[in-house]
């Protein structure tokens, strides 16, 4: 086969065989298809999509590039979640503790931040000696010791998506349906789970900025999990303002230990709580979501969930101090302040503008072996919906980069719209999709 051909193929709308599909993503696992034609590969796909049989194929040629985790050993039935990226999007960082602590085993492996969103291995690394570059071997025996793993991807695991991941990120063919489905199953069934909860995100600051775009992803997602015998749920929710109030992997990181001691922001808890309560149902240790959702509220306000999230950071060795005194963490050489330009009320925050200013500001990449400053971010000290007086702090950022320190303030405080009405309000847990379909979230 010629690899010119095949990318010809799809940059004229054709469907790829199962045979053609194979050689591109066998040849560059191997080496023999060079990155340049991957990324033409990708930005072909981009633009023309992939059926359902291609998109299917695809996702099993990627899983099948390396190791499937076999966890049958280990008692209980194991649930993963994933999230499709958001800006402030924290929530595996307290959710997988807090699911563990109720008795379900969580096998957790993460991505980078891609795109202008964050990633969970960024947060995680950012706790001083947190190792997320464990062997297989090792990640069986962290879950069977304490219920919980959280790491990268090695070399054995899903190796086409791990080059084709970083890739994406810099060829701007990040926001595109059948790789990001196949980009996210075959990490998820390759990481031996039984089941799987969805969190994919709707509005400025998602991949998939329509809801019709956000379900269309969902269905596929689902789709394949249900194909390959996992049971999949998945949700969307609202990504039209950032997740609390911390953007950054440190703040992110220290944001989350608030939340596992019961004093996170209402929105990161709801969404928490709401995707624990499926997960723990999934695990078969509640009868419904509801009934999760009070086992994850009960482990977080007994402790046992900060307890859990303290014994996963020192077993896969990360200093649990920052923990426990976040203020002892270190700090940006420049900290400014952004302060509302009129009174009012807060009628919106771009999360999409907020995001790529935290690259900017040193918190995130645009080559993939840029080196991220865990300190780096944005905190909020206001939410739409919340009233401002003109001069107000509305934010602060952080930096250690002096050539950006100044001339990013005017795109931060670009994305706060301040009206003279309180804007009306929208859930934030929209919708549910399984395979049965959509229906819209009801506690």
């Amino acid at each position: 086969m010629n690899v010119v051909e095949i990318i010809k193929k799809k940059r004229d709308g054709g469907k790829l065989s199962s045979d053609e599909m194979k050689f591109i993503i066998d040849g560059y696992v191997k080496g023999i298809v060079p990155e340049y034609q991957i990324a033409a590969f990708l930005m072909a796909t981009f633009f023309r999509g992939m059926t359902k049989d291609e998109t299917a194929e695809f996702t099993r040629l990627m899983l099948h590039s390396g190791d499937v985790i076999d966890l049958s050993s280990i008692p209980g039935i194991k649930v993963d979640k994933h999230s499709t990226g958001g800006v402030g999007d924290k929530i595996s960082l307290p959710l997988a503790p807090i699911v563990a602590a109720c008795g379900v085993p969580v096998p957790m492996i993460s991505g980078r931040g891609l795109g202008h969103t964050g990633g969970t291995l960024d947060k995680l690394e950012a706790i001083p000696g947190f190792n997320t570059n464990i062997t297989i071997e090792e990640y069986k025996k962290v879950i069977s010791e304490i219920g919980l793993v959280m790491i990268g991807q090695t070399k054995e695991i899903a190796p086409a998506d791990k080059k084709m991941y970083a890739l994406r990120d810099v060829t701007s063919t990040v926001e595109c349906i059948p790789l990001i489905a196949g980009s996210i199953m075959s990490k998820k069934l390759a990481e031996g789970i039984d089941a799987l909860v969805l969190d994919v995100k709707t509005g400025r600051g998602a991949f998939m900025q329509t809801y019709e775009q956000s379900v269309e992803l969902a269905q596929a997602l689902v789709g394949i999990g249900t194909s390959f015998g996992k049971e999949t749920i998945g949700f969307i929710t609202d990504m039209n303002q950032p997740l609390g109030y911390a953007i950054g992997n440190w703040i992110e990181t220290a944001e989350s230990v608030e939340c596992l001691r019961g004093n996170g922001p209402s929105d990161v808890m709801e969404l928490t709580y709401v995707l624990g309560g499926a997960m723990v149902m999934l695990g078969r240790k509640a009868n419904t979501v509801n009934e999760g959702i009070e086992r994850c509220k009960e482990v977080v306000q007994n402790g046992k969930a900060f307890e859990k999230f303290l014994a996963l950071v020192e077993r896969q060795g990360g200093e649990t101090a920052y923990l426990l005194h976040p203020d002892r963490y270190p700090r940006s050489v420049f900290q400014k302040e952004i302060t509302a330009s009129d009174d009012g009320f807060i009628s919106s925050i771009d999360s999409l503008e907020l995001g790529l200013s935290v690259i900017a500001l040193g918190g995130g990449r645009t080559k993939v072996d840029d080196i991220i400053d865990p300190k780096a971010g944005i905190l909020l000290k206001k939410k739409a919906g919340d009233r401002v007086k003109r001069g107000e702090v509305v934010a602060e950022y952080f930096t250690d980069r002096s050539d950006i320190v100044d001339a990013i303030k005017t795109r931060i405080a670009g994305a706060f719209s301040i009206k003279a009405s309180k804007p009306d309000t929208s859930p934030l847990v929209i919708s549910v999709v399984d395979k049965n379909g959509v229906t819209p979230f009801r506690y």
